[in-house]
């Protein structure tokens, strides 16, 4: 089992960027592939980017793709999504999430931290 906590939400003008964090309790942070999510206000949840165990192999959503770049750092049981050329449309919670296996849906996700809200403001 694995607790997440996300961190490093905020304000931020359109152009700009963030970087968020997504800390993991646990030894077994290196088991799990990784992803991140975002859920717009009013909206699904949707998938933005996953990363695999070791840190080599990573997707994105079409819409952040050459803008957001997932990455980790297994030993300090931490996960990263930097955000750049940020857009309105980015608005959203974003959450991370842990599986067994690289997969962007939602479902195949079993853990999960509460969230961290980013809002670019046009």
């Amino acid at each position: 089992q694995v607790q997440l906590v996300e961190s490093g939400g905020g304000l931020v003008q359109v152009g700009g960027s963030l970087r968020l964090s997504c800390a993991a309790s646990g030894r077994t942070f290196s088991t799990y592939v990784m992803g991140w999510f975002r859920r717009p206000s009013g909206k699904e949840r949707e998938f933005v980017a996953v990363i695999n165990r070791s840190g080599t192999i990573t997707d994105y959503a079409d819409s952040v793709k050459g803008r957001f770049t997932i990455s980790r750092d297994n030993a300090k049981n931490t996960m990263y999504l930097e955000m750049n050329s940020l857009k309105p449309e980015d608005t959203a919670v974003y959450y991370c999430a842990a599986s067994a296996f690289r997969s962007a849906v939602v479902a195949d996700y079993n853990y999960w931290g509460q969230g961290t809200r980013v809002a670019v403001s046009s």
